[in-house]
């Protein structure tokens, strides 16, 4: 079986072996669980939906209205859930989650995706590379390397507009970072590929080309990124600028992963400058119910839940204030009403609910909704949220 790998893991006891079971309604305001912000209770809940999802894993479901490449153990979908456990495994005493990690390496043979230089076949890339600081070894990276020199080698050197996926001619921007995903998925891949290595060579490169995607596609104004140059004259039906949650979502929470492989000087300090504008942005615009819109600018009124977008954002913001980037007083209690939002869309069986469904711009989503990319974003916005302690700090 594809996920056999995964199956001594889950001998290890946590009372796995109950039946997943289908939650299809929203519950009564009444059954929405209290929020409690002790570091344990959150941990507790992080773990719980990890637990669920790995027993998923394991049986061999796939979420409904997932894409084809969903079951690709090495495909970015995936890939951020295994991002996600990382997180988990460094803040858990349960060995459960680094043991499924470095069983998914292996089963991987430590190999990147199918496309040489597609930034989504990247990012399980940062797995490896956290496998190799915990117990894998220099093996957990050599193919990454070898892509990587390959890459080097032979730089791409197309344009970043983006297409249309329905155009015959392909998307041939793709082998660059040219949609708000890629700074998520490629360029922490790169940098601590350079602080394993000592070699600046591919530092080098992420920087360059995380700041030609940023000048492309970052609004000034807005402070936020659009998904791709598609959306540069695209408007909502209020005449807002169209910028996707979860594709902010990929950029923010990939900022709060390169911030910290970068070496002080001014290339880290721009990057938390953008950090910064993005987080003062974000907050302004978070709705009432803790919940950011699928399209950030839209009506908050009437703009659904979406989860994925929301994980990321709780995960950035609680890491910006614990790294002292971010004023607490004023951004704890977007963090505190993020949470509680995430919390709500938590089945109770573990699943989580309200994750847009793959795509690349905004759209409709529901209670029973759920990815596993999702799933990885709630875990780092846990784990970052378990770091603040929030039950100690005054409101």
């Amino acid at each position: 079986m594809r996920y056999k790998p995964f199956l001594l893991a889950l001998t290890l006891g946590l009372g796995l072996a109950a039946p997943i079971l289908p939650v299809h309604a929203a519950p009564p305001a009444a059954a929405v669980p209290s929020v409690s912000y002790t570091s344990a209770d959150v941990m507790r809940l992080t773990e719980k939906v990890a637990d669920y999802q790995i027993a998923s894993l394991a049986a061999g479901l796939v979420p409904a209205h997932a894409s084809g490449d969903t079951p690709d153990p090495k495909n970015w979908v995936q890939g951020a859930l295994f991002i996600g456990l990382t997180a988990l495994a460094d803040h858990s005493d349960n060995p459960l989650y680094k043991q499924v990690v470095l069983q998914r390496g292996e089963a991987n043979h430590w190999e990147l995706g199918k496309r040489l230089y597609h930034a989504d076949d990247h990012a399980i890339g940062q797995v490896y590379l956290w496998a190799a600081r915990h117990g894998a070894g220099p093996d957990a990276i050599a193919p990454l390397r070898k892509s990587y020199d390959t890459i080097l080698e032979f730089q791409p050197t197309v344009g970043l507009e983006h297409r249309e996926y329905t155009d015959p001619r392909g998307v041939d921007c793709g082998q660059r970072w040219c949609w708000a995903d890629a700074l998520f998925m490629a360029p922490a891949t790169w940098l601590e590929l350079a602080n394993q290595t000592g070699e600046a060579k591919y530092r080098d490169y992420a920087v360059k080309e995380f700041w030609a995607t940023t000048d492309y596609l970052y609004d000034k104004t807005e402070h936020l990124y659009y998904r791709d140059s598609r959306f540069f004259e695209r408007r909502g039906p209020h005449g807002e600028r169209v910028f996707w949650s979860r594709g902010d979502g990929w950029v923010f929470a990939g900022l709060a992963h390169i911030i910290p492989l970068m070496p002080q000087g001014a290339d880290r300090a721009h990057m938390e400058t953008v950090f910064k504008e993005m987080a003062a942005k974000l907050i302004s615009i978070q709705k009432a119910d803790g919940y950011w819109s699928p399209s950030l600018l839209a009506d908050p009124a009437t703009s659904v839940p979406e989860s994925s977008g929301t994980a990321f954002y709780v995960y950035g913001l609680a890491w910006g204030i614990k790294a002292g980037l971010l004023d607490a007083k004023s951004y704890e209690p977007a963090v505190r009403k993020g949470w509680a939002a995430l919390v709500r869309s938590v089945h109770p069986d573990g699943k989580l609910g309200y994750v847009q469904s793959i795509g690349d711009q905004p759209d409709n989503v529901s209670y029973d909704d759920t990815q596993y990319y999702g799933v990885g974003a709630f875990l780092m916005a846990g784990t970052a949220v378990a770091d603040l302690q929030l039950d100690r700090r005054k409101k």
